[in-house]
């Protein structure tokens, strides 16, 4: 089989739905294999966080936060207006 490369360009987009602490990041992808949405592509450089190449189409599942190994590596930011719907429990 002949391998291809495939050359893409970050999509720019108001939204910014994750968010990554350099410090504590390992480079696993494990983020990047558990998006749904395919929002995450793998850094080529290793052990740099995935690059969020395609951010206006986050489900803002949580998935990939949820499975990172890593407490506090990665930040799931909701849009504005989904946050004014939230109450917190008291």
């Amino acid at each position: 089989m002949e391998k291809k490369n495939f050359q893409v360009s970050k999509v720019s987009c108001s939204a910014e739905p994750l968010i990554y602490d350099d410090s504590k990041c390992i480079g696993c992808n494990r983020c990047a294999e558990a998006c749904m949405a395919d929002v995450l592509v793998p850094d080529t450089e290793k052990g740099k966080h995935p690059v969020v190449m395609y951010p206006g189409e986050c489900w803002y599942c949580g998935a990939c936060v949820m499975d990172c190994p890593v407490d506090g590596a990665l930040r799931l930011v909701h849009p504005l207006m989904n946050r004014a719907k939230f109450v917190p429990v008291k």
